[in-house]
Parts: structure tokens; sequence; C-alpha cells
């Protein structure tokens, strides 16, 4: 899976996606109800690194598979939704599903 352009994408996609819900729903609720800044430093910090290598390995997958602008903006806003790289993971196996029943 992390031999391809596009496995490495999703790899990240899947981290990414978990730190930014991580960091939505249990970090910035310790922090503004509980008082507790700490979770939001660290989580955020990973997020913000994590969402970087997101576009990185967004473009490099848009690259080899040379996906369309549209694409590109849809696969980008989605890590701008919570739990929208989910969807787009899901978007994306089900292509490959459908390619590899074609390729028979």
């Amino acid at each position: 899976m992390l031999t391809t352009p596009l496995g490495r994408f999703r790899a990240v996609a899947f981290w990414e996606g978990l730190s930014f819900l991580v960091l939505l729903f249990l970090a910035m609720p310790l922090k503004y109800y509980l008082g507790m800044p700490q979770m939001v430093r660290g989580v955020g910090m990973a997020h913000g690194v994590l969402f970087i290598a997101y576009v990185y390995t967004l473009m490099m997958a848009a690259l080899e598979h040379r996906w369309g602008f549209t694409r590109v903006v849809v696969a980008f806003v989605a890590s701008l939704v919570p739990g929208g790289t989910f969807w787009l993971d899901a978007q994306l196996r089900r292509e490959a599903r459908a390619a590899a029943l074609e390729a028979r």
C-alpha cells in the first residue's frame, strides 16, 4: 500500500483525518470546557504536519494518476471537512475495485 503514490496518499489521508477529528472533538473541548490547552498544542502540531503531508501526497498522487483540477480540489476540500478524508478514501477504494474488475 505504501509503495505507490496513491497508497501513500490514502495512508496519510487516514491519519490526517483522524488527527482532525481528535483535534475537533477531544482536544478543543478539553481546552475550552476543562481549561486544558496542552492537548491542542500536541494534537494541533501533529495535525499541521499531517496536513502538509496530505497536500504533498495529494499532489504526488494527482500527478501519477493524472487527476483533473476538479478532483484535486475535491480531495483538498475533503481535508477541510470533518470526516471528509474517510469519504474520499471510500470513493478511491470503490474506484480501485471497479478498475480491478474491469481489468479482468
